[in-house]
C-alpha cells in the first residue's frame, strides 16, 4: 500500500470507529519468564555481557515469541500494533555493548510486525490493521541534569538524539512500517529531537508516513517530567502536524481522564491515550483487571474524548480485547475546529488574544 493510501485509509478508519492500540510488550515478555540463556539465543551464546532483560534483542534472538505476542493482540481486536523497539535506538542499547545493533533490530522488528498484520489482513481484508513503528524516549533526557550538583550538566544532547532517532526511522521504515510513533514523551525536548529526526528522514527517504506522537504526564501534579503541562506539550508538539496526539503510560485510566478530557478539547487532530492497568503495587505489579480497565476507558468512548485507545504497563490481550468490547459501540471523537491563535509553550501555555 502506497504511503498517501496508508494516511487514507486511516483516516477513513478513524472516523468510522475508535481504533485499538495494542497493549504491553514486556508483561508479554514476562510471562515467559526467559533466562539469560533464552535472552541470548544462539546468535549471543557466547557474548561478553548479560542481556537479559533487553526486550528489544528478542526480535533476533526469539523472533517466533515476539510475533506471537503480535498475534495475541491482532486476534484481541487491535488496530495497531507496535514493534517491540522501545529501546532500539543507540543510547539505550549501549546499556548492554549493543548499540550497533540498533538499526538491525529496528529492520527486524518491523518485519516481525509487518509479518503478523498481513497474516491477519489477509484473513480479514474488510478491516485493514497497520504497523506502528516505535521509538521510545532513551534513558536520558536533553532537558533536565541527571546530577542535582551540578544543574546545567546533560548527558545527552539535541544533536546526539536526532543523530540516534534518524538511524532508528530508517530502519523501521526500511522494514515496513506504516506509521510512525514517538511515545511516552516525558521530555519534550528529546520528543522535538525525535520528531526532527522524523521528519528529516522522511525527506531523505522520499516518505511521508503518519505521525502519531504520545506523551507522559508523570502523576497528579498533571505535568510531564520535564514540568509541561498538557496544553503547554501540545503546544510544543503541533508544529509536527502530527496524524495523532495522546498520552500513554505513568496513569492508569481513572487518573489519566482530566488531561486526556483537555488534550481532546484543544488538539485539532485524531487523539489516542494508552494507559496503565491502573498503578503499580508495592511489588511493582498491575492489578487492574481486564474488566476494570476497560469499565474506566468506556465512558472516554461514551463522552467522544478518544479515537485511539489501547493499553500501556500491565495490560494484556486480555484487557484489549475488553476495551475493544467497551468502545467499539460508541462513535469516534469528532476532531474540534481551533480558533486560530498565536499560542505558545513554556511550562505553562499561553494563548494570545
Amino acid at each position: 500500500m502506497s504511503h498517501g493510501k496508508i494516511r487514507a485509509a486511516l483516516d477513513d478508519a478513524a472516523s468510522k470507529r475508535i481504533l485499538i492500540i495494542d497493549g504491553a510488550m514486556g508483561t508479554m515478555i514476562q510471562r515467559h519468564k526467559l533466562d539469560e540463556a533464552g535472552y541470548r539465543g544462539t546468535r549471543f551464546r557466547g557474548y561478553h555481557a548479560d542481556v537479559q532483560g533487553n526486550n528489544d534483542l528478542l526480535v533476533l534472538t526469539q523472533p517466533a515469541l515476539i510475533q506471537q505476542i503480535h498475534e495475541d493482540y491482532l486476534a484481541a481486536g487491535a488496530d495497531l500494533i507496535e514493534t517491540n523497539t522501545f529501546n532500539a535506538q543507540r543510547i539505550s542499547m549501549s546499556d548492554y555493548g549493543m548499540d550497533e545493533l540498533s538499526f538491525e533490530i529496528n529492520v527486524e522488528a518491523a518485519k516481525l510486525a509487518r509479518k503478523a498484520v498481513d497474516k491477519w489482513n489477509k484473513k480479514t481484508p474488510d478491516k485493514q490493521r497497520f504497523v506502528v513503528g516505535a521509538i521510545g524516549p532513551t534513558n536520558r533526557t536533553a532537558s533536565i541534569s541527571p546530577d542535582v550538583n551540578n544543574p546545567g550538566y546533560r548527558n545527552t544532547s539535541f544533536d546526539e538524539l536526532r543523530e540516534i532517532y534518524k538511524e532508528q526511522t530508517r530502519g523501521l521504515i526500511e522494514g515496513g512500517s506504516d506509521l510512525i510513533m514517538i511515545e511516552t514523551i516525558f521530555d519534550t525536548l528529546n520528543a522535538k529531537a525525535a520528531g526532527y529526526a522524523v521528519l528529516e528522514t522522511y525527506e531523505e527517504m522520499g516518505v511521508d508516513l503518519p505521525l502519531m506522537i504520545s506523551g507522559t504526564i508523570t502523576d497528579r501534579s498533571g505535568r510531564t517530567l520535564s514540568g509541561q503541562t498538557t496544553e503547554a506539550f501540545w503546544y510544543s508538539m503541533r508544529h509536527l502536524k502530527p496524524w495523532a496526539i495522546g498520552l500513554n503510560c505513568a496513569l492508569g485510566a481513572e487518573a489519566m481522564r482530566p488531561y486526556l478530557a483537555e488534550l481532546s478539547r484543544i488538539a485539532d487532530t485524531w487523539v489516542s491515550a494508552y494507559p496503565n492497568a491502573g498503578l503499580p503495587n508495592a511489588m511493582g505489579e498491575y492489578d487492574e483487571t481486564p474488566h476494570e480497565m476497560a469499565c474506566l476507558i468506556g465512558p472516554w468512548a461514551a463522552d467522544g474524548l478518544v479515537n485511539i485507545v489501547g493499553g500501556c504497563c500491565g495490560s494484556t490481550p486480555d484487557h484489549i480485547q475488553h476495551v475493544r468490547e467497551h468502545v467499539e459501540k460508541h462513535k469516534p471523537r469528532q476532531r474540534p475546529v481551533i480558533e486560530q491563535k498565536m499560542r505558545l509553550s513554556g511550562l505553562e501555555p499561553f494563548v494570545a488574544g
